[in-house]
């Protein structure tokens, strides 16, 4: 068994086409998604909670170039970033990421900002689930977590109902923004996501 999750563990990830949710588009990001990148991270809403300040235009476009470079996850460091469109509109309001982290203990973590504006629709919900079954039963990883600041209770509540335990409370764990932040540490397990698969 262990050979199998091994072999399976590094055969890696490349999406040949957009995938499908119930109400969600995920695809890889493209050149033209950079008007949707800066108004969602030049909004002060969304990068409350995030390490950086509202992107200018060229930081926008800084960002995009490191996203069309994450279209797949072959090995282990890689990182995968989807853009969530709506299905009905084909509009952008999602930036949703999966890193297959360094080392030999088989990790990931996801990660995921949505537009204000479409937040509190259970979208974030809907897309890290395809995020999460792409590091369990694509890449054969063990473990997931997911990160949030404390007083991100919204982020918080999606990776609660992705069934993602919280394993930890740091207490005032950075400084962020001229202030001491906390950090709040989730993580589901391979058997975990797929007993509740099942």
């Amino acid at each position: 068994m262990k050979d199998d999750d091994d072999a399976r563990s590094r055969s890696g990830f490349e999406p040949i086409g957009p995938l499908e949710t119930e109400r969600l588009l995920l695809r890889t990001f493209v050149a033209g998604d950079l008007e949707a990148i800066l108004a969602m991270y030049g909004h002060p809403g969304v990068v409350r909670y995030l390490y950086e300040e509202p992107l200018t235009r060229e930081q926008a476009g800084a960002a995009m170039d490191k996203r069309l470079g994450m279209h797949a996850i072959r090995a282990e460091g890689d990182g995968l970033r989807l853009a969530a469109l709506l299905k009905t509109t084909r509009e952008l309001i999602g930036d949703c990421s999966l890193f297959w982290l360094p080392g030999e203990h088989r990790q990931g973590e996801i990660g995921f900002v949505f537009d204000p504006a479409h937040q509190g629709h259970g979208y974030a919900t809907e897309a890290a689930r395809v995020l999460l079954r792409i590091a369990f039963e694509e890449l054969g990883l063990h473990r997931v977590v997911g990160r949030a600041e404390a007083r991100n209770t919204a982020s918080a509540r999606v990776l609660e109902k992705l069934g993602m335990r919280r394993e930890a409370h740091l207490v005032e764990n950075e400084w962020v923004k001229d202030e001491w932040q906390s950090e709040l540490v989730y993580a589901i397990l391979d058997r975990d996501w797929l007993h509740a698969r099942s």
